[in-house]
């Protein structure tokens, strides 16, 4: 049974997830989009600023930074540990 979808933005650091589902809409999504964070696609929790904001994501192959409330938008599915 899948893990229910949370926010990018809830996933624990170094925990991975795929992608579920983000808004299809928006300048800022459509950047997401174009570096590669598509739904199915697999992401780390790399860190965290000090203050919680911004979050480090590795996403295929390389490293990320979102805002914390660009990332709130983001569903993703916690991928279990092997």
């Amino acid at each position: 049974m899948a893990a229910p979808a949370i926010k990018l933005s809830e996933l624990a650091v170094g925990a991975s997830a795929r992608v579920v589902e983000y808004p299809k809409q928006g300048a800022a999504f459509l950047r997401l989009r174009e570096m590669g964070l598509l739904a199915g696609t697999q992401v780390t929790l790399v860190r965290t600023a000090p203050l919680g904001d911004p979050l480090e994501i590795k996403v295929r192959g390389y490293h990320l930074t979102l805002r914390k409330v660009d990332a709130a938008h983001i569903l993703v599915e916690p991928v279990p540990v092997s």
